[in-house]
């Protein structure tokens, strides 16, 4: 999260599926398509989402916990936007207050997901949706954000605990999306292009926390 809020995202593009549906109607011309064919394809035509439940989660073992609409956007990942990375951030503050800013629509920010310093995992905005949490429009539309509780300048609130359960859960997201195990791809936010954020600070330990997730991915596959 780092030392203040990020931008709000901007309005939505059109994402490469549109794109794609356009490009396919117009060189069908007139063709018809078949009954059960577009049956397959309505929710792809612009302005048709795909039905969802309420309180979903993305992570088994995650609570869900929504962040306010006015923190994310709307969309249909990894079919709107690739996602080919994992942004690591520190909250900069409680668990608890993490919570509630990413509830604020005021604050203009807010991450897929928080890592509490005993493990424990809440999911606030959908891996579908593009969360506002990297400060960097083509960054967040691209990624998946992961806060941890505590601040950068404290070594002790980043737990074993807390460790193990983010790397089992980049491991996840990474096996989902076919996202490279490395630090191109599983980065801080501190190494986003036009941030100004600290996070997640000196004391964060990649080469451990690599080998987490690495050690994690080959034992879910």
């Amino acid at each position: 999260m780092g030392q203040r809020k990020a931008p709000k995202d901007g309005d939505r593009k059109v994402g490469r599926r549109a794109l794609l549906i356009g490009g396919t109607v117009a060189a069908a011309g007139s063709a018809v398509l078949a009954r059960d064919e577009l049956a397959r394809l309505w929710w792809r035509v612009p302005g048709v989402e795909k039905p969802r439940k309420e309180g979903e989660v993305d992570f088994a073992g995650a609570r869900w916990v929504a962040a306010s609409d006015a923190n994310w956007r709307r969309a249909d990942r990894p079919d709107d936007y690739g996602v080919d990375m994992v942004i690591i951030h520190v909250t900069q503050g409680s668990f608890d207050s993490a919570v509630k800013v990413f509830q604020d629509p005021e604050h203009g920010a807010a991450a897929h997901y928080i890592v509490r310093k005993d493990g424990h995992i809440t999911q606030m905005i959908r891996e579908l949706d593009v969360a506002y949490h990297a400060g960097n429009r083509d960054y967040n539309e691209r990624s998946v954000g992961i806060e941890h509780e505590g601040f950068v300048d404290r070594p002790q609130d980043l737990t074993d605990e807390m460790y193990e359960a983010s790397a089992r859960l980049t491991a996840r997201i990474c096996a989902r999306y076919d996202i490279p195990v490395d630090r191109e791809h599983i980065i801080g936010h501190v190494e986003v292009p036009g941030t100004d954020h600290t996070d997640p600070g000196k004391h964060w330990d990649w080469d451990r926390y690599m080998k987490l997730v690495r050690a994690a991915r080959t034992a879910q596959a």
